[in-house]
């Protein structure tokens, strides 16, 4: 059990104790002075001990985790342990008013309001002091409904005795209706705080949002990094909590890891700006204005899992045209690899246009790893001469390194490192490299692939 739990319990557990003490030292009083008003707060106590006992059975179901049934867990049961409570005090109400009236018009009773009634009822209003004041706090720390009925049970019984004080006061210096008149006094306001109690407790049956709360959620949101739009804010409570539904749109070229990191951020700007609310989010991607083309290629190529790379856009006249490398197996048949190709191409013309020219060129892809061996340590040093003789002549590719060649069932596989200017261009850094690859080549036969890596020149 959660402290919030705990707590919630022990001050349920608490009031029961305090109900019930009230209750008997207000009947008492009240037989012993035949006052209505005291009989009819004596009443007003043995409602609220019910109350409270309701309470406290709806606080320990409302602890409950969710289960198989419950989904959004046990919360309501605190909201029907609510609504009990009002209809018991409206029933108190009209009782309270009735007998009041009656008496106050039809029959005169004598009181007798010695000074244990007095006692009872001081006592009785510190009591429903100091736990209308702990219930209201714990209440308001645990968001629990339940309690905050029970603190404005206690808050009317605060007033009612208050005003039952009043009556016997008004009697015992000779204004004979002073009692039934604080009878009155008490019905009315038991029927203002069941009306209250209603309102907040049937905006949560019917699942009302609390207000402002969606707009300042909605404003935190959307300050959220990453986060497009904010679709929408669904907000319903459930007990202490707040249960929420919001939906965000993020740019569709985002990868899943970041979008993963705009959701969890979503989540802790809203626990952070209402530690009570516990919301689900739901993310969809949306088409930005400012998507370039080849974005456009690449996502629609990703979405059928195909490797592609060199994408080149062409602005000719009116017309974009689209070429691109796509990778596929290299032991796949032709046919099937120009199906898979063919699609691609109607899915990017589909999405971007009709007119669009779009050109595929096919590569063998090598899905599984090639066995190999190191090369031999001769066509090792052949390689690394010819490497070096060609950077030199070519003037760009400097300091060749880590030059690797391994023997497998394919060819030769050649791997080197060599630095350039750091100011160099991408475009032309690669020019360098693929010139050297293609001298290495020649000089080399049965090369079956070479990778080349260009690093920056270090600063001396």
């Amino acid at each position: 059990m959660t402290d919030s739990a705990a707590l919630k319990e022990k001050a349920a557990l608490s009031s029961i104790l305090a109900s019930v003490a009230l209750t008997i030292g207000k009947l008492a009083a009240g037989l012993a002075s035949g006052s209505l008003a005291l009989l009819s707060e004596s009443a007003h106590s043995a409602v609220d001990t019910g109350a409270t006992i309701l309470t406290y059975f709806a606080v320990r179901e409302a602890n409950k985790p969710a289960d198989d049934r419950h989904h959004y867990g046990h919360g309501k049961y605190e909201s029907l342990a609510a609504l009990a409570e009002t209809g018991l005090l409206a029933g108190l109400s009209f009782y309270v008013l009735t007998a009041a009236l009656h008496r106050l018009f039809t029959v005169e009773e004598h009181i007798d309001a010695s000074w244990p009634v007095f006692a009872v009822l001081v006592v009785a209003i510190a009591t429903d002091l100091t736990r209308w004041l702990g219930l209201r706090a714990v209440a308001r720390k645990t968001g629990s409904q339940a309690l905050a009925a029970d603190a404005m049970h206690f808050a009317s019984d605060l007033l009612s005795s208050t005003l039952v004080l009043i009556g016997l006061i008004a009697s015992a210096y000779g204004f004979k209706q002073g009692d039934a008149l604080a009878a009155v006094g008490v019905s009315i306001f038991i029927a203002i705080a069941g009306y209250h109690l209603a309102q907040s407790t049937l905006d949560t049956l019917l699942d009302a949002a609390p207000e402002g709360l969606a707009d300042t959620l909605r404003a935190v949101v959307a300050r959220t990094p990453g986060v497009v739009d904010v679709q929408f804010i669904k907000l319903r409570p459930n007990g202490s909590h707040v249960l929420g539904e919001i939906g965000i749109a993020v740019a569709r070229t985002l990868p899943i890891e970041r979008v993963a990191a705009i959701e969890a951020e979503v989540l802790r700007r809203v626990a952070e700006a209402s530690p009570e609310t516990h919301a689900n989010v739901t993310v969809a991607p949306r088409a930005l204005d400012d998507e370039t083309l080849m974005e456009r290629v690449m996502l629609i190529a990703a979405r059928r899992k195909l490797p592609v790379h060199h994408v080149m856009v062409q602005h000719v006249g009116d017309r974009d045209c689209i070429a691109f490398d796509l990778e596929l197996d290299g032991a796949m048949p032709h046919g099937q690899a120009h199906e898979i190709a063919s699609a691609l191409e109607d899915d990017i013309r589909d999405e971007i246009g009709a007119e669009i020219e779009v050109e595929s060129h096919i590569e063998p892809l090598h899905i599984h790893p090639l066995a190999g061996k190191e090369a031999d340590g001769g066509v090792l040093k052949s390689i690394s001469g010819n490497l070096r003789q060609l950077a030199l002549q070519g003037g760009v590719i400097r300091d060749i390194h880590d030059v690797r060649a391994r023997q497998t069932e394919s060819g030769l596989v050649v791997a080197f490192h060599g630095r350039v200017d750091p100011m160099l261009n991408v475009e032309e850094a690669h020019a360098a490299i693929d010139a050297l690859e293609r001298g290495v080549r020649e000089h080399t036969p049965g090369i079956a692939r070479i990778v080349g890596h260009a690093e920056a020149l270090r600063a001396l």
